[in-house]
């Protein structure tokens, strides 16, 4: 068994895919028997990040990392993210001669680009140069992989796929509700670059549902009466929001994967969605809802051709054990 250390700046409490994915991708390599540390910000001085503020940057002590990598004497590194923690230990990683690997979870240019007019190029210019001293690079899909291959990466690039648990993302029984049907939901952070207004601006008869929170939530829950904002949810309350729906609705363009598509699938729920990185790749069989460059004509077919069996089935195909074996066998020896 071997020793494995995760370097990540996005952990606890923040609530998203990439800290979901990384504490239960470090849950299961234990149970496969592996030793497993995750060097993460909550141990480290913190500022928060100017156009995101509810997530902060961790400041570590060069020296004191270094120590912390020798100690550990990993046979692994996998440095999962491109901020200070993801910086400084590819640094030290060059300085010793260990090889690692690293993930790309966050379109970061066109984040930077929606909120605050970046120049996406000159962020793929830092991220080109981050990831291609690596000795591969993991990605969720294939359609990102060509994008960043668009993009001018030529690092080796591997597949790292996602999972769901079936134990906690079920379907319920649909219960009476007082909600006009159809219900149509969102789960996930509720701020521009998610495309929450795309959604909540369609002129489909029904409810609209908004599980989650962020930045644009005080706005747009004036400016959109109508909509439901239910804030934070998880666990059997989380289930039970996706159960309740008639249709999930993934309106943004810049995620990589959607772990909160394939949830919808696993509790029954189509899925309606812009053929962006992620759903186009999830949502490539008959029944599972439907992708189009415009959302309202993606909610409408996705209503008619919605199968709740096709979604269950497909959801299967994605499991923790299966996408953590991916990670295992990508991994690169130091």
């Amino acid at each position: 068994m071997a020793r494995i250390l995760i370097i990540t700046d996005a952990w606890y409490p923040q609530v998203n895919g990439v800290v979901r994915t990384l504490d239960t991708t470090a849950r299961t390599l234990r149970k496969f028997g592996h030793t497993v540390e995750v060097i993460e910000p909550s141990t480290h001085a913190k500022i928060p990040v100017p156009f995101y503020p509810e997530i902060r940057l961790a400041l570590p002590w060069p020296h004191s990392l270094r120590a912390r990598l020798l100690r550990f004497r990993p046979d692994h590194i996998h440095i999962a993210t491109e901020g200070t923690l993801g910086t400084l230990t590819r640094w030290h990683c060059m300085s010793i001669g260990w090889r690692f690997t690293t993930s790309y979870h966050t379109k970061f240019p066109e984040y930077m680009a929606r909120l605050m007019s970046f120049p996406a190029d000159w962020t793929y210019r830092l991220l080109r140069r981050f990831h291609n001293r690596g000795a591969q690079m993991m990605v969720a899909t294939p359609s990102l992989e060509a994008d960043l291959r668009s993009a001018g990466f030529t690092v080796p690039i591997a597949r790292w796929s996602r999972g769901v648990d079936p134990v906690i993302f079920r379907p319920m029984a649909k219960t009476e509700t007082a909600n006009p049907r159809p219900v149509m939901l969102y789960v996930g952070r509720v701020s521009a670059e998610k495309g929450v207004e795309d959604f909540l601006k369609l002129r489909t008869p029904g409810t609209k549902l908004i599980v989650g929170d962020g930045p644009a939530r005080a706005d747009l829950e004036r400016r959109y009466p109508d909509a439901k904002f239910l804030g934070y949810r998880d666990g059997e309350a989380l289930t039970a929001c996706y159960s309740a729906a008639d249709l999930f609705v993934f309106p943004s363009q810049t995620d990589t994967f959607g772990l909160v598509v394939v949830e919808a699938l696993a509790c029954g729920v189509p899925v309606a969605a812009y053929p962006a990185t992620g759903p186009k790749d999830i949502l490539s069989h008959d029944g599972l809802g439907a992708i189009d460059a415009d959302l309202g004509r993606a909610v409408e077919r996705a209503l008619q051709t919605g199968n709740r069996d096709a979604c269950l089935a497909e959801a299967k195909k994605y499991t923790w054990e299966a996408c953590t074996r991916q990670f295992e066998s990508n991994l690169v020896t130091v």
